[in-house]
């Protein structure tokens, strides 16, 4: 294929070579992907700037991952309230379907690689995406939208509010300390404060008329929390699934360890339900 020939020497392009030949650029060519994530030469790595062996031992797990997502290093106190978060979310059980599954995953002999894979796969809109979906709730609030007026919307839906109430916990023991956190540092001045602000609105105003409170679960928490440190709402879930891949991971090796081979979902004694069509049989000569 040929095209427009391009001016010798633009640093962009073609250069010409001895004999007339055209050359790609060696820019042109690694400028196919480029990145401000990291740079690597021979015996170089150097991430968002630093090099590596000036951050080996120096800084935490979690002010690594926002270098790498932010560019900086955050601040001390914006560096814990980001690894509580993380911490805090990191298992659920077998009962999550993200667990289950990559432990059934490992019972089959797939590897850890692709067991920790099969539960990460699993966190979608339904099952992990409700901290995404906190955080848009709570900008709406941030927004000047009234609590009580997102509550009634919800109800008229007959739809939850993502990130308050629990299945299995009557109050989620993780929602105290992670806002114990925040609102320290808030009145640090590292935090604005407006996601903790929208989150307890919707809390009191899911509260109203009724017997029991619907308290905030993790999702809650720790969307108020990636909210107040300025990750956009697709990060946020970005980083419960980073967080949640600890504990898929933990379980998957278990289950390797364990030795089960091909441990289904329910006990052996036990068979699926069935509903269809009742037992019958072909009326055709064989």
């Amino acid at each position: 294929m040929t095209g427009a020939p391009v001016p010798a020497g633009d640093g962009q392009g073609l250069d010409t070579a001895d004999g007339g030949e055209k050359l790609i650029a060696e820019r042109t060519v690694t400028d196919w992907w480029s990145t401000a994530v990291s740079e690597i030469h021979p015996g170089e790595i150097r991430l968002r700037g630093y090099p590596v062996e000036e951050l080996i031992g120096r800084v935490t797990f979690a002010e690594q991952i926002w270098l790498m997502l932010r560019g900086e290093l955050p601040t001390p106190r914006q560096g814990r309230l980001l690894e509580a978060a993380l911490v805090a979310a990191v298992d659920h059980g077998p009962q999550a379907p993200s667990i289950a599954a990559a432990r059934m995953a490992a019972t089959c002999g797939v590897g850890l690689n692709s067991a920790v894979a099969t539960g990460a796969g699993l966190l979608g809109d339904v099952h992990g995406g409700a901290g995404q979906q906190c955080m848009e709730v709570l900008q709406r609030v941030a927004d000047g939208e009234p609590a009580s007026d997102i509550v009634a919307e919800y109800r008229r839906r007959r739809a939850y509010i993502p990130g308050f109430g629990h299945r299995f916990h009557p109050r989620d023991p993780r929602r105290d300390p992670l806002l114990a956190l925040v609102r320290e540092t808030v009145e640090a001045g590292e935090v604005p404060g407006r996601a903790l602000a929208a989150g307890l609105a919707l809390e009191a105003a899911l509260a109203e008329g009724r017997d029991r409170p619907v308290p905030m679960n993790i999702d809650g928490a720790t969307a108020i929390i990636y909210a107040e440190l300025g990750f956009p709402a697709q990060l946020g879930r970005g980083l419960f699934v980073l967080s949640r891949s600890v504990g898929i991971l933990a379980h998957a090796w278990e289950e390797t360890e364990n030795g089960t081979r091909i441990k289904g979902p329910l006990p052996r004694p036990l068979l699926a339900g069935y509903h269809g069509t009742p037992e019958r049989h072909l009326d055709r000569d064989a």
